[in-house]
């Protein structure tokens, strides 16, 4: 560190919080000094570099949708817009598209969000069973009412890179990153004064943003604020196929179960039932979970995949917005210095490039421009108004 002082104090180096770094180093209309607290430098339990890294339009609400939107106009010139010194980040996406499946009595649901979507521009065909078997021969149809394809700007990409691309960015336009773990807040008169790093080092602050990942509930705790986000576990199975699934999207299946291609190979998932998702800071993979949940329903799904099998696996951390499952974003309303990015669960990545451009106008101009994310705001938790994705899995 250079200075103990600084005018933006990041808690948290990963995708959203570089990618808020960035923003604000890439902002003409903001000149003050950025500094970025990181305790994982390597990035070796980082969420960003343990996603399955998936873009997709297919929401039930129009914020999301815009979002995603902003992110894969960004993914597609992000080696331009994020090179230094000439070398372009080699960020690109595979817009190979989401398959959602819905059984008979979901479909109502699909085509509801089906019609939203085209409102807003998104290309996405709804397909009938037949239509499905027509395409995707491979897939397993018989207990399917009907599916959504995304035509464009939905597929996957790396995480990783995007993550090494915001913040080799953000330090080349004199952003400075600290390895240091955020082990207080001081605060007083509804501000944050000054951030406590375990290395014993204080430094103040004009605005503190909590870009903490798992660990946002803890940082929020510093500030005597509540924030409902956990950090729960989401398994990731590198599976082999006996069979070729040609033109292969990545699915997201009715049953919660979702797959990929990855290379020569698939990786799958799925979400815990609700009733055994603890909170936890392990990251272990669980075979058991694929073998008496996902492997199921992966073969109901595609028969081909009754003879998979497993090469490795891992797990990474959702930060899990506990009150509706949808982003945090914005200043708090008790602490006014106090700018919260948390609780993406799940889609932190993909909603990384507008959530960074969102939170760098709110500090350099005390206003969104290029997308109001007022909806994401805290206010809502408090007024008991949850922000769903219906149909969505």
């Amino acid at each position: 560190m250079t200075r103990s002082r600084y005018d933006v104090v990041i808690v948290g180096g990963g995708a959203i919080g570089s990618s808020i770094a960035y923003a604000l180093s890439a902002e003409p209309g903001f000149s003050g000094s950025v500094l970025v607290v990181e305790r994982d430098p390597g990035y070796q339990r980082a969420s960003s570099a343990l996603s399955a890294s998936g873009i997709r339009q297919q929401f039930s609400t129009p914020v999301n949708i815009r979002i995603s939107q902003y992110g894969i106009g960004f993914l597609r010139r992000a080696g331009e817009v994020l090179a230094v010194d000439g070398a372009r980040p080699p960020v690109s996406v595979n817009e190979a598209g989401y398959l959602i499946t819905a059984p008979p009595e979901g479909v109502g649901v699909l085509k509801r969000n089906h019609e939203l979507q085209l409102s807003l521009g998104a290309k996405i065909a709804l397909l009938s069973p037949n239509e499905l078997r027509s395409r995707f021969p491979w897939l397993g149809t018989d207990d399917l009412g009907a599916a959504c394809l995304g035509l464009e700007g939905e597929g996957w990409f790396d995480g990783y890179l995007l993550l090494q691309a915001f913040r080799n960015k953000a330090r080349a336009g004199g952003v400075e990153y600290v390895a240091d773990e955020v082990i207080g807040l001081s605060r007083s008169a509804g501000r944050i004064d000054s951030v406590q790093l375990k290395s014993g080092v204080g430094v103040s602050a004009g605005t503190v943003v909590n870009a903490a990942g798992p660990h946002a509930r803890q940082v929020a705790a510093m500030a005597q604020l509540v924030l409902p986000v956990q950090a729960r576990k989401r398994n990731v199975f590198v599976v082999s196929c006996p069979e070729t699934l040609p033109g292969c999207p990545l699915v997201c299946d009715a049953s919660g179960v979702w797959f990929r291609p990855e290379g020569a190979h698939f990786i799958c998932g799925s979400a815990p039932d609700p009733a055994n998702d603890p909170e936890t800071f392990d990251l272990e993979p669980d075979y058991g979970f694929f073998e008496q949940t996902v492997w199921p329903a992966l073969a109901v799904r595609v028969p081909a995949f009754a003879a998979l099998r497993v090469a490795s696996a891992w797990a990474g951390h959702y930060e899990y917005n506990t009150f509706d499952q949808n982003g945090i974003v914005g200043l708090h309303p008790e602490v006014r210095n106090f700018v919260l990015a948390n609780g993406f669960s799940g889609h932190g990545l993909q909603q990384s490039p507008a959530v960074g451009r969102a939170v760098a106008e709110l500090i350099a101009f005390g206003a969104y421009r290029t997308l109001d994310l007022s909806e994401l705001g805290i206010e809502r938790i408090a007024a008991g108004r949850p922000l769903r994705e219906l149909g969505v899995y």
